[in-house]
């Protein structure tokens, strides 16, 4: 018998797509990824080697459970020289990617069944599967397709209520690849909630300024890590930025549910924050080549969308004219073009009738994705 909590997580709906793409695959037919969110680059070869080195020197022992001070100290230092925001080691804890620190954040702030956190819909599918398995209310923020689907401060104020514990933003966002402007982060953040900003994603800009919570507040816990800037989703690390008052309470937890994170990768994290890799250049650049090349093919297609995405390496693109059930779409699609992409329902009702397009696949790859497609469309509309 399961608990309630565990029977109400939903599947993560591309985990289920990749997973029938990858049995399509072992059948023997050909597959363009375009669904899962994972960087297809190498990690920079420094980091390796920083990596290696730390390997040979026998750092493959228990850590400090925050973290090693040298890389707490490297991700102050980098937030600093990035944002010009002034945050102590003290306030940094290392975490074994930015999911588990999302949770320990969570569990720190939801204390009562019912307590609410305000998010946006639609919404990166994993955060409310996370409030709810902590008995927490997500209260979701509906918004608009033409406005880069992000809550606006008005929005999110009229929503905030005596359960309000948090206001969770995600800028550059998943699904759609926007930036929040920085005015509207400002004025959610002078709102007097605590702000949990997820910043897994910057770095990833294109065009436009992303913005840290901690530029405007401190009353914000910022989640970040080395997964997307640096291809790095298979190190497992990330890290929280945490208000100095609630440092204690995440580390008791980090002490009783991770122990500490991987010991040599939190030396290679330090090269990955403290050194320039031409290579992470090179990938934003490339990065940028494929979305200046999807921006005119798609709605060539189609598949078109409100809102030019400039961060992240996301389209969420209208499907609803092809069909309105977009769960069914994007099987379709797979089974019959061979093109894996994620159905916008996976992010929330607010993404019925959407699919979301990653381009973490080389150019060819796209090329050939956009080519399967159109040949799909073609063929559907024929009938």
């Amino acid at each position: 018998m399961n608990p309630k909590r565990i029977e109400d997580i939903k599947p993560f709906i591309v985990m289920d797509v990749l997973e029938r793409a990858i049995s399509l695959e072992r059948q023997g037919r050909s597959i363009i990824h375009l669904e899962i969110g994972e960087p297809d680059f190498p990690t920079p070869k420094g980091i390796i080697e920083a990596g290696i080195e730390a390997l040979r020197r026998g750092e493959t022992h228990y850590t400090d459970s925050r973290g090693i001070i040298e890389l707490r100290t490297a991700v102050a230092s980098y937030y600093k020289r990035t944002y010009g925001v002034s945050v102590s080691e003290g306030q940094v804890l290392i975490t074994m990617g930015t999911s588990p620190a999302l949770l320990l954040v969570l569990s720190t702030l939801i204390e009562s069944p019912g307590d609410e956190i305000i998010l946006s819909n639609p919404y990166y599918p994993c955060y409310p599967n996370f409030i709810r398995h902590l008995r927490g209310t997500p209260r979701f923020v509906n918004t608009l397709e033409d406005e880069g689907f992000h809550m606006k401060p008005d929005a999110v104020e009229k929503t905030i209520g005596p359960r309000t514990r948090a206001i969770l933003v995600n800028s550059p966002s998943n699904p759609v690849g926007t930036l929040m402007p920085g005015g509207d982060l400002e004025r959610i953040c002078a709102l007097g909630v605590p702000v949990i900003s997820d910043e897994i994603y910057h770095g990833l800009v294109y065009n436009g300024q992303q913005h840290s919570a901690l530029e405007f507040t401190e009353n914000t816990y910022v989640l970040n890590g080395l997964s997307k800037l640096y291809a790095m989703t298979g190190w497992r690390l990330g890290y929280i930025i945490a208000p100095k008052d609630s440092v204690r309470r995440l580390h008791v937890l980090l002490q009783n549910f991770f122990i500490s994170p991987n010991s040599f990768v939190q030396h290679a994290a330090v090269s990955a924050l403290s050194r320039d890799h031409e290579e992470v250049a090179d990938m934003v650049n490339k990065y940028d080549a494929r979305r200046r090349y999807l921006l005119e093919e798609l709605p060539k297609l189609g598949l078109n969308y409100a809102a030019e995405p400039t961060g992240a390496f996301y389209f969420f693109v209208r499907a609803d004219h092809i069909d309105g059930d977009s769960f069914n779409l994007a099987f379709d699609i797979l089974e019959k073009a061979g093109v894996a992409v994620t159905p916008g329902i996976d992010f929330g009702d607010r993404g019925e009738g959407f699919l979301r397009i990653s381009y973490a696949n080389s150019l060819e790859n796209l090329v050939e994705g956009v080519k399967r497609l159109r040949d799909y469309i073609e063929d559907r509309n024929a009938v």
